[in-house]
């Protein structure tokens, strides 16, 4: 890979000869601008305006155009002369977890190389600092004309380096919230989960440009002479607005499982009546919320069951047998004759009671009548 910028690591007192290359690169087509007549290509020609004549690349130079129209010219000795510490140094200014870093603030992505030999082992001592501290190095370096933001960390075993952007380039997010006031279901979340549980993970090395590859058929046809083959387009996303997000959701959920295959399940809450219906998936503490209704609600039918069951039977049961003749039952005669025996228990047990209780109070007096008289011998012979 061909270096764009050559310099070195701050690292305290340690300097890291690096060389700066591309991590990434732009796969997109690029098309010229041609007049649609003749096909012949359309181009831009540096004119200086004063003197309405095109002009050479040596000739240009830099200029800031002030408030008021006028330009002053800025020069590369201007811009040389500079007092910047990190025109040809990555200055490291800090270390700090790696979920510190808004992802907002990311821009482009560098590779660091060692530059000679001797730079191999200062570079790999900082790298391998790094991995043990699981941090990201924050970085100030020059590049392309100004200071920038940096955040040094390891991939595989290479240093890489994310452009920032400066905290005050983020822009922040006034009036793009909606601003109506809009209440979410649990349903609706449940189904929400669902989709999500449904689409899965995917492995993003797999994915690809469709359109690119599109492009490229494209031109390849009409290189070749040949008519472009037919693409099935796109469905059209819907612009309009969404009448039922359960509805929605429930075909999303199904669409997503069809597309990998699986079975979509039987449910209610369709709108079809030959449909099928996802299965919901609840979050366990939604879960924990229904099984402590569903609870309640067993209980609460349990309970109304079984008054229900023992007001049944208390209509159901057969009435008291009549007496017949002036005679009384034989279920009645046993329980008078079990009356008079109970009532004599009792008061045999009460009898025995007071007596029990009678005595123990005698005994604690006499106890205490003696304990007196000890006291009282004592204190005579005192």
């Amino acid at each position: 890979m061909r270096s764009i910028w050559n310099g070195a690591i701050s690292f305290g007192l340690v300097s890291i000869p690096i060389k700066l290359v591309n991590a990434t690169e732009n796969h997109s087509i690029s098309f010229r601008q041609i007049h649609t007549e003749d096909g012949g290509r359309i181009r831009y020609r540096k004119v200086c305006e004063l003197e309405d004549r095109e002009v050479t690349s040596a000739e240009i130079g830099k200029g800031y155009e002030d408030a008021d129209g006028s330009v002053i010219p800025i020069t590369d000795e201007d811009l040389a002369a500079l007092p910047i510490p990190t025109a040809k140094t990555i200055e490291i200014v800090a270390f700090v977890p790696a979920d510190r870093i808004d992802p907002l603030q990311m821009d482009a992505a560098y590779y660091l190389s060692a530059n000679g030999v001797p730079a191999a082992k200062p570079y790999t001592l900082l790298r391998e600092a790094l991995k043990r501290s699981q941090k990201v190095a924050i970085a100030k370096f020059a590049l392309r004309g100004k200071e920038r933001l940096g955040m040094l960390r390891v991939v595989d075993d290479v240093i890489a380096m994310h452009g920032l952007l400066w905290p005050d380039e983020i822009r922040v997010p006034e009036g793009v919230a909606p601003d109506t006031h809009v209440t979410v279901r649990d349903a609706e979340l449940d189904l929400a989960d669902a989709l999500m549980d449904t689409l899965g993970e995917v492995d993003i090395s797999t994915l690809h440009d469709d359109y690119r590859d599109a492009v490229e058929e494209l031109i390849a046809a009409k290189v070749g002479g040949t008519a472009p083959t037919g693409r099935t387009p796109a469905a059209e996303a819907g612009g309009g607005k969404v009448i039922d997000l359960m509805a929605a959701l429930e075909n999303s959920v199904r669409a997503a499982r069809s597309a990998r295959g699986e079975s979509a399940g039987k449910g209610e809450g369709d709108g079809e009546d030959d449909g099928e219906v996802a299965e919901v998936t609840p979050l366990p503490a939604r879960r924990r919320k229904s099984a402590s209704s569903a609870s309640s609600s067993r209980s609460s039918s349990s309970a109304a069951s079984s008054g229900a069951s023992s007001s049944s039977s208390r209509k159901s049961a057969p009435a008291a047998p009549k007496q017949v003749g002036g005679k009384k039952s034989t279920a009645a005669k046993k329980k008078t004759a079990a009356a008079p025996a109970k009532k004599s228990a009792s008061k045999s047990a009460q009898s025995t009671g007071r007596k029990t209780a009678t005595a123990a109070k005698k005994t604690t007096q006499k106890k205490s009548a003696t304990a007196k008289k000890t006291t009282a011998k004592r204190r005579a012979s005192a």
